[in-house]
């Protein structure tokens, strides 16, 4: 019987920058990029803004082989980051490195979890 493969990347980003975080069009962008360099097939992406004083940006994307959730908080210049593919052939820390590389955080911090099947 063959195992299921589950990867499952996720962190926080601090100090991002807020040009960024802040805009709703980039932000769908780079997480549908994110998805092809994971090797992930997106199917489905949905993303909002919230104003007032914690205002940011969430956008979820439904991958066949998981999802890919960036939500941000413009105030707090804060952004947390969760990537789930399953499959021998995803990668998700290519996608985590490259939505690292374009909020373009002073630090973050980064976990990872083997999900597969025993």
């Amino acid at each position: 019987m063959s195992k299921i493969v589950g990867k499952h990347v996720y962190g926080n980003l601090y100090d991002c920058d807020t040009n960024v975080i802040s805009d709703e069009e980039k932000l769908r962008r780079i997480v549908e990029v994110a998805a092809e360099k994971a090797n992930a097939t997106l199917w489905d992406i949905k993303s909002w803004k919230l104003s007032g004083e914690k205002g940011g940006v969430s956008v979820l994307a439904l991958v066949i082989e998981s999802h890919i959730a960036l939500h941000t908080w413009v105030k707090y210049r804060y952004a947390t980051v969760d990537i789930y593919t399953c499959g021998e052939e995803t990668d998700p820390w290519k996608a985590f490195e490259y939505i690292v590389s374009q909020l373009k955080p002073e630090k973050y911090a980064v976990k990872y979890v083997d999900r597969s099947s025993s």
